[in-house]
């Protein structure tokens, strides 16, 4: 027993190891210079770490405040409009009996299965005869109106809170909106932590639509331009490590925020 639980400390350590390595190569490879970059082997310590990087990605025309404003804006957006209506639509295929409610939920999760390249065409020439191309609200429209995955998520986990509570409300005269927001959301506030860290986590992270739907640089997202980043200065990494950095640092500080309810929300769920 001694021998397996060693054993599965060095997989967890070996994994461990593993998933980290690369932020922390590219955290090491931020405080480089060219040179030293050029000079050393890539896994040597900074010496001496310098802070050039984030000085030149912040300043000229190299100005990176812009797409993470974007970025910062577009996924507020989408977060509000998401957890908004994912919420309605979850509570209603949870609580709320009307014909053909199963079929119309299993309908709709099953477009989780469709790959999303398959509707970027689509998409682009839906926008492009709008007008939305190259626009703030081109970038966001296609996410703000709920998502499958988070529906089925709140479903699953309103279904798991007791039929009583929600009786209870109905006979002291609570209306549908009222039971949701005074009894249901307050004991969802897990898995709406784990849901907003999803949210964020994708659509900070997302790169194809933002590139297809927008050109130049006036909404660019933090994706955009590192990856323009690495062709338009020829393939300077320690720039672009610099702004991986930046990019990954907003996503960490809401991690440790949100960490109790994310595992309280597995803890409930057990996603069964």
């Amino acid at each position: 027993m001694l021998g397996l639980n060693v054993l599965s400390y060095l997989i967890l350590g070996l994994g461990l190891v593993i998933t980290l390595a690369p932020f922390v190569l590219s955290l090491m490879t931020a405080f480089k210079t060219p040179g030293q970059f050029a000079a050393q082997p890539a896994l040597n310590l900074p010496s001496p770490a310098t802070g050039e990087n984030f000085l030149t990605l912040f300043s000229g025309d190299r100005d990176f405040w812009a797409p993470i404003a974007v970025t910062a804006q577009l996924v507020l957006i989408v977060v509000v409009g998401q957890l908004g209506f994912s919420v309605l639509a979850a509570y209603a295929f949870a609580r709320i009996e009307f014909p053909f409610r199963d079929a119309l939920f299993w309908l709709y999760l099953g477009t989780l299965m469709v790959p999303q390249v398959v509707t970027v065409i689509p998409l682009y020439t839906m926008f492009s005869e709008l007008g939305l191309r190259n626009t703030f609200w081109g970038l966001v429209l296609p996410f703000v109106f709920g998502s499958p995955y988070a529906i089925f998520l709140l479903r699953e986990y309103f279904r798991s809170i007791p039929q009583d509570l929600i009786s209870a409300a109905r006979l002291d005269g609570a209306g549908t909106l009222r039971i949701l927001w005074s009894i249901v959301l307050p004991l969802s506030r897990p898995i709406l932590a784990t849901l907003t860290i999803i949210t964020v986590v994708s659509h900070w992270n997302n790169f194809l639509w933002p590139l297809i739907i927008t050109s130049g640089k006036t909404w660019q997202t933090v994706t955009v331009a590192t990856a323009g980043l690495q062709s338009q200065y020829n393939g300077n990494w320690t720039l672009v490590m610099a702004a991986t950095t930046v990019a990954m640092a907003p996503l960490l500080v809401l991690f440790a925020i949100f960490q109790k309810h994310i595992i309280s929300s597995l803890a409930i769920t057990g996603f069964k």
